[in-house]
């Protein structure tokens, strides 16, 4: 392993992920994983690019060093950003593939046990089925979720990217709040989120802020359109902000005049839902119990808002197309999953509905400690109210 400047964290970190990994690796009786997940990658190596959508993977070895297959372009990000000493890179008129089943069979791997990510967003159906017929001594199985076993929980070199990530989630709601008013533009409202975000060391998020105004705040993960704020009306912001990958978001609402009865209730009970679940979180408790004490609050609301998603979700390292790390891990009915301390999540005890035409978001990303929860965030807890 090769330690350098460029690497986001000490090398004795990685060290550390990829030691737990290859332990859970001898448990399935592996000899190899072939890791293309984004997100992994950056986790296990510091590897980022925007190109992901083109072949790329980290075959790690039970013993040897590990090694990557890459497009030619991508090589150089292996080199400046992570520890991989020794890549195989193909070229645009190469074959990924092939490049593969070379570079396995040149470290003598070819026809061993070998591990991979059926749930792979960018390893498609079809390259993964090019990938069976040409490994055909190799013993393939799906071992999808075992570099995951590992992101779950964060060390402290990761709870600080959080930390420095919330820096520019905070800038950019403080922005967005301060820049929603009558009559400007859903654009020119994300245009200042955006430029306080950058400006307070936030690199480029896995999705842009959700900056939406009026009937348009009821569509499902709808953004800036160029609409005109209007007046008696709620402006909802969603930010996340991003540091080497890792994520912290926030939602919070504005209302441009005097907001009626109902929202007033909605925005008492997503805030005290939200501190309800700080609260209630800690290393012992469940995912579901930490559903069930949002719900509890927001059970009480009678302006005809719901809870219509889970009550939140993991949040860590994260590409397009979304922020989360949710299909690791979702507060929500009946999941049992044991919380443990380092975990990480974005709390949404939102209502959506409100009178049939608000929406009162009202969230905060946190962290499980050795003792209960905190957040990353300082911004108020509040409906904003501009008359």
């Amino acid at each position: 392993m090769r330690d350098h400047e460029g690497l986001t964290f000490p090398i004795e970190e990685y060290k550390r992920r990829i030691e737990e990994l290859r332990h859970r690796m001898r448990d399935r009786r592996m000899h190899a994983l072939i890791v293309t997940d984004p997100e992994n990658l950056a986790y296990l190596t510091g590897y980022q690019t925007t190109g992901y959508s083109y072949f790329q993977a980290l075959i790690v070895p039970l013993e040897s060093e590990p090694f990557m297959i890459t497009r030619l372009l991508e090589d150089s990000n292996v080199h400046a950003r992570t520890w991989v000493e020794k890549t195989y890179p193909y070229t645009d008129t190469g074959d990924a593939i092939q490049m593969a089943w070379n570079a396995l069979n040149q470290n003598g791997l070819s026809n061993r046990i070998i591990g991979y990510e059926k749930n792979s967003y960018f390893f498609p159906a079809y390259q993964q089925e090019r990938m069976l017929a040409t490994l055909f001594d190799a013993q393939l199985f799906d071992c999808s979720g075992i570099v995951e076993e590992g992101r779950i929980t964060k060390s402290k070199y990761e709870i600080d990217a959080m930390r420095k990530a919330a820096r520019a989630t905070e800038a950019g709601i403080r922005a967005g709040i301060e820049a929603a008013e009558v009559g400007m533009t859903e654009n020119e409202v994300a245009a200042e989120v955006c430029h306080a975000m950058f400006k307070n060391g936030g690199e480029y998020p896995a999705v842009l802020p959700y900056v939406t105004s009026g009937p348009r705040s009821l569509i499902g993960h709808a953004t800036w359109e160029g609409r005109t704020i209007g007046k008696d009306e709620c402006v909802f912001l969603e930010v996340g902000g991003c540091f080497r990958r890792y994520h912290t978001a926030m939602m919070r609402t504005v209302y441009l005049g005097d907001p009626p009865q109902a929202l007033l209730e909605a925005e008492e009970l997503t805030t005290e839902a939200v501190g309800k679940m700080i609260e209630t979180m800690r290393p012992g408790l469940t995912a579901s119990d930490a559903d069930n004490a949002a719900r509890e609050v927001l059970a009480r609301h009678t302006g005809g808002g719901q809870l219509v998603t889970r009550s939140g979700y993991a949040i860590g390292i994260a590409f397009a197309p979304s922020w989360d790390e949710g299909y690791m891990l979702s507060l929500k009915a009946g999941e049992g999953t044991v919380l443990r301390e380092g975990m990480t999540f974005h709390l949404i005890p939102w209502l959506y509905g409100v009178e049939g035409k608000y929406v009162m978001g009202t969230s905060e990303t946190v962290y499980v400690t050795e003792t209960g929860c905190e957040s990353f965030c300082e911004v108020p807890r509040k409906l904003t109210v501009k008359a």
